[in-house]
């Protein structure tokens, strides 16, 4: 494949990306397949940005709800409790989705604002996505510990906060290591390159694989629930 062919083909799944993420929206909004717990109708949509089109066969296989028009016809009495690899892969989209949207964010900040740390504009990269995925990680945890556990603010936070702090550090190890080496391969992408965000994409996938193992960890250890 030439360069301008790859450069279509790239700009292709990037916009494919997106339209994955789209129609995930609205099924789980205008579709009606609302997600059981409000976060993962968000959690979804994002993980389809980064997983691209691939993560609607794990959206289709895991995370699609019963249409509400069908629920009480199938599903009655108590619901048996998802195995772990399904738990632990939930678990895992739920702290990936947050770190991706805190690093997408995060590049366009430090890009706008020329943003470095000690010289080094990969060093302002990594602190911004770092701090913003952790803000918001603990804000989506939140708003799936709390309700599950019945738990007021100060309660929740502090669940929060504990159930998301080891993994998403997880999650950074894997994607901080590919950033880094992406960086040192191809110095001059910057995010206004497609290229830049399909090398992202394969960075957050690394930072997924890395919390995955974590996540089982923290569901069996009770600090985390099962979604």
């Amino acid at each position: 494949m030439d360069q301008n062919g790859f450069d279509i083909f790239v700009s292709l799944w990037l916009a494919a990306s997106v339209l994955s993420a789209v129609w995930v929206t609205w099924d789980v909004t205008g579709g009606g397949r609302p997600q059981r717990m409000t976060v993962m109708a968000f959690v979804w949509p994002l993980t389809m940005l980064y997983w691209g089109p691939a993560g609607l066969f794990f959206y289709l296989l895991l995370g699609r709800a019963t249409p509400v028009a069908e629920r009480g016809r199938h599903e009655s009495g108590d619901k048996p409790a998802p195995p772990m690899w399904r738990a632990a892969f939930k678990g895992a989209t739920h702290c990936g989705a947050g770190c991706a949207l805190g690093d997408f964010i995060g590049e366009w900040i430090a890009f706008a604002l020329a943003f470095t740390v000690a010289g080094s504009r990969l060093g302002g990269n990594l602190l911004l996505a770092f701090v913003l995925a952790y803000l918001i990680g603990i804000a989506f945890q939140y708003f799936s510990i709390a309700p599950m556990r019945g738990l007021g603010p100060r309660d929740g936070i502090i669940a929060a906060v504990k159930a998301d702090t080891i993994s998403l550090m997880a999650y950074e190890v894997g994607m901080f290591a590919c950033m880094i080496a992406f960086a040192l391969t191809f110095p001059t992408l910057e995010p206004i390159n497609a290229r830049y965000w399909v090398l992202m994409q394969f960075a957050m996938i690394g930072g997924f694989i890395t919390t995955y193992p974590v996540n089982w960890w923290l569901i069996r250890r009770g600090v985390k629930e099962k979604m």
